[in-house]
């Protein structure tokens, strides 16, 4: 059990319905401050929702959630989570750096800001381009650079790194990692079953239920599987966690 301090999210019997149906069925966990937390699953298992809930923008029909020991959507947690959706959200017709200096003034955070979050997503080359004329990658680096702004303690991150190239994605881990080491708390998603190895923790669902929350390493011998898509087939396979 977590000491409560070291808890960033928690998640209590939480159910979403949406168009008639439960997508997330009485789902709990909790996401432990300073690592790299992995939600993985396939396409269209509950995952955005899930994340919707966290950081506040989604009605929920039951259960709770808590992130950083506030109720999830309070307004004292609006300058304290970063949160990249999986579609950019930033303006197209403004270069890199006016996006970023309008959303640190939007935070009230230093223009000094601005150039070290555009390092941090290795896009100084691309500073001045106006971003409709980037690249899909490109674009969904602005708005994790935009995110990084102000150094939010929650990091919420959805597919960030779908269609990107190993060696971006890679570097991208990378990072995560030392924000995590820095003591930012990061929860990403994914519906790719390799990234898992990358992961301090694993948060494995599918059909609005979550089949596992473990480490890469326990996940795999509980199992007895070499690696985490066999792992999360043989969880289906006997109806949850193993």
């Amino acid at each position: 059990m977590m000491n409560k301090a070291d808890v960033a999210v928690a998640v209590d019997q939480l159910t979403v319905r949406r168009g008639g149906r439960e997508v997330v069925r009485g789902v709990s966990f909790t996401v432990a401050r300073g690592q790299v937390t992995g939600l993985l699953g396939p396409s269209g298992c509950g995952k955005t929702t899930l994340m919707r809930s966290i950081v506040g923008v989604q009605i929920v029909a039951g259960g709770s959630v808590t992130v950083l020991g506030l109720p999830a959507g309070d307004a004292r947690l609006r300058d304290q989570i970063g949160y990249v959706t999986q579609a950019p959200s930033v303006y197209d017709d403004l270069t890199v750096e006016e996006n970023l200096m309008f959303f640190a003034r939007v935070l009230a955070v230093s223009p000094a800001e601005v150039l070290r979050c555009i390092e941090a997503v290795d896009l100084v080359e691309q500073t001045g381009k106006v971003v409709n004329q980037l690249s899909g990658g490109q674009r969904s680096r602005v708005s994790l650079a935009v995110a990084l702004l102000g150094e939010p303690a929650l990091l919420v991150l959805d597919e960030p790194t779908v269609g990107l190239d190993p060696v971006l994605r890679r570097d991208l881990w990378a990072l995560f990692h030392r924000l995590a080491a820095d003591g930012t708390t990061v929860l990403v998603s994914s519906h790719v079953m390799d990234e898992a190895a990358r992961c301090d923790r694993l948060l494995l669902m599918r059909d609005g239920d979550l089949l596992a929350d473990e480490s890469p390493a326990n996940l795999l011998s509980a199992t007895g599987e070499a690696d985490v898509e066999n792992a999360f087939l043989t969880l289906v396979e006997h109806g949850g966690a193993a």
